[in-house]
């Protein structure tokens, strides 16, 4: 039996994830709601309706100071206005990630919330038909 340490990540690639250099921000605007808060961290975590780039739809981003996290709403429909920050990860990181940890990663992402707007959703009023008038 081999004694390898399983979850160790060699330090070459600590290295790379913790000292990646990170290109100029793309601005997007996607809507969807946020599922939870992290006060401590001025962070919150958002479920978007279309996915960012690298495919996910759950989206860690930190809040600008001039949000106040107390005013926002769980699960209420906002559109989001943040920065995409990446940086893309080297062919032999990217390679030792997929084989040895089975992680799809060829970049790490920052997201950087700008300012969000609430929507008004679906609050037309109207209810569904009555159905209980049959005949």
């Amino acid at each position: 039996m081999v004694k390898k340490k399983e979850d160790e990540i060699p330090e070459w690639v600590t290295d790379e994830i913790q000292n990646a250099k990170f290109k100029k921000p793309e601005e997007l605007k996607k809507q969807g709601y946020i599922l939870e808060f992290y006060y401590e961290d001025n962070k919150l975590d958002a479920q978007l309706y279309d996915a960012v780039e690298d495919g996910r739809h759950i989206v860690t981003m930190d809040v600008a100071k001039d949000i106040k996290m107390d005013d926002l709403l769980k699960g209420e429909v906002y559109e989001f206005v943040f920065d995409q920050h990446k940086a893309p990860l080297s062919k032999k990181v990217s390679e030792f990630l997929e084989k040895e940890k089975e992680i799809d990663m060829k970049a790490i992402y920052q997201f950087n919330l700008k300012s969000l707007e609430l929507l008004d959703v679906g609050s037309s009023g109207e209810s569904a038909a009555d159905d209980s008038e049959e005949d």
